[in-house]
């Protein structure tokens, strides 16, 4: 899947110059993204394969927020309250409505989530010096990688009478006018 708009070099030059506040963040969204995982398994326990799915990635995503708070703890940095993610929400204003729909685009919307934190991570991943940080954020852009791949497997899977492809390609055009309107901020999205 290829996104429609790249990240901006300003962004990666925000998360540089204040890389503490882009840790925060960094564990919110490993946070959220257990949390959402979760979300699946309580509003679908009658899809088995997404069911064992998403306590898979419920667990990983929570790894990785362990990861990123051992790493600020090192730092000195401290945890913040979770705050409301405009990217998310205006993502989340595009689901549809009914069943299916609502369904396939959840899962629509989670894999452009995934693959944007691939770019970004992979970005960060490449201006980061040589050492510790570097290596884990080189793993966590590869787990993304097999993230928005689960999440774009799953819809193929689910859908019957939502044309996937189609709809993808709506949604992504949608993220790439978020992601152009966002300011550059020391934040994942």
């Amino acid at each position: 899947m290829e996104l429609k708009a790249n990240s901006p070099q300003a962004w990666l030059d925000a998360v540089m110059a204040d890389f503490n506040r882009f840790l925060q963040d960094h564990a919110s969204c490993e946070k959220k993204a257990s949390g959402m995982a979760l979300s699946f398994i309580s509003h679908y326990p009658d899809k088995p394969d997404l069911i064992k799915a998403m306590m898979d990635l419920a667990l990983e995503e929570l790894n990785h927020f362990k990861q990123v708070y051992a790493i600020m703890e090192k730092q000195g940095v401290a945890l913040v309250a979770d705050v409301k993610d405009p990217y998310i929400n205006q993502l989340k204003d595009l689901i549809g409505q009914g069943r299916e729909q609502y369904l396939i685009d959840r899962l629509l919307i989670a894999a452009i989530v995934e693959r944007r934190g691939h770019e970004r991570f992979g970005m960060i991943a490449k201006a980061l010096p040589e050492g510790k940080l570097k290596d884990f954020y080189r793993v966590i852009t590869r787990s993304e990688a097999k993230h928005y791949e689960l999440f774009l497997e799953l819809a193929h899977q689910y859908a019957e009478t939502v044309d996937v492809k189609a709809r993808l390609e709506e949604l992504l055009e949608a993220e790439a006018e978020i992601i152009k309107q966002l300011p550059p901020q020391a934040l994942l999205h």
